[in-house]
């Protein structure tokens, strides 16, 4: 017993090193960009929205691309995928979508840990959501260095976020859906003016069991809607898909997701 107690003792050890060094990975590396990064507050009625922007180093006006994170909140992950996209060439906004909802009003980096983060976003109202991204989108499309177009991606909870708000602005140039669940409303599907393009890891059978209907609803309205599912990944294969521990399929799943995403982008 004692032998199996120690066993369980080194796996659970041997786990916590690994996330931790994938964590300080994340952070030396957002620390380690040559691109410029800052943190803006967005005013969204009597809320004020906190959101981390990073700059391309690139020579034109660039498109923008708004960043939802999972529903542990805006932490270092989504910011360094926040700096992957604009290393990629484009303007990254991730806002945190937790602005003034921890202790003492702060955001995501402010709660005690990941769970209280999550069992927050979950109050969250859709109509707060969609009013806090539209804000977003506004002002990013503003900026000085922005061309003017506005496309959106968001990973688990975030590409839910990210299919509804396609159905709530029609001034999206993409939707980029990454194994987030789909609207099932067809008169908000009728809303949809852009492309939405469906990133799924094969073992992900919660959310692929509503990859149909999503596409049923979009055919149905006229809609595009490209879903792609990438064999043997598993849900949140972005985030999994980079870690020391990474299996063959999450690593593969992200490299081919990554690479299409970059043909897709050019082409807005």
């Amino acid at each position: 017993m004692f032998r199996n107690l120690s066993l369980c003792f080194c796996s659970l050890l041997c786990l916590s090193v690994q996330a931790s060094f994938a964590q300080q990975t994340t952070l030396e590396r957002l620390e380690k960009s040559p691109r410029h990064q800052e943190w803006v507050t967005i005013q969204q009625g009597e809320r004020r929205v906190q959101a981390f922007v990073v700059y391309p180093e690139v020579k034109a006006k660039a498109t923008a691309v708004i960043v939802i994170h999972e529903n542990r909140g805006l932490n270092d992950w989504a910011r360094s995928l926040a700096d992957q996209v604009a290393e990629a060439g484009y303007i990254a906004i991730a806002p945190d979508l937790l602005s003034g909802l921890a202790p003492g009003g702060g955001k995501t980096a402010d709660f005690p840990n990941p769970d209280a983060a999550r069992e927050a976003l979950y109050k969250l109202t859709p109509e707060q959501v969609t009013a806090d991204l539209g804000a977003v989108r506004q002002y990013v499309a503003k900026l000085p260095a922005a061309n003017g177009k506005v496309a959106v991606m968001g990973f688990c909870w975030g590409g839910g976020q990210c299919f509804r708000f396609a159905t709530n602005q029609p001034d999206l140039a993409a939707a980029f859906v990454f194994y987030g669940t789909g609207p099932e409303d067809q008169a908000a599907v009728q809303r949809i003016k852009t492309p939405v393009y469906g990133f799924y890891g094969g073992d992900d059978a919660r959310v692929n069991a509503t990859i149909p209907a999503s596409e049923a609803l979009m055919k149905t309205a006229g809609k595009k809607y490209e879903p792609v599912v990438y064999e043997g990944a598993g849900h949140g294969f972005m985030r999994a898909g980079e870690e020391p521990d990474a299996t063959e399929a999450n690593r593969k799943a992200r490299t081919e997701a990554w690479n299409r995403l970059k043909v897709i982008l050019p082409r807005l």
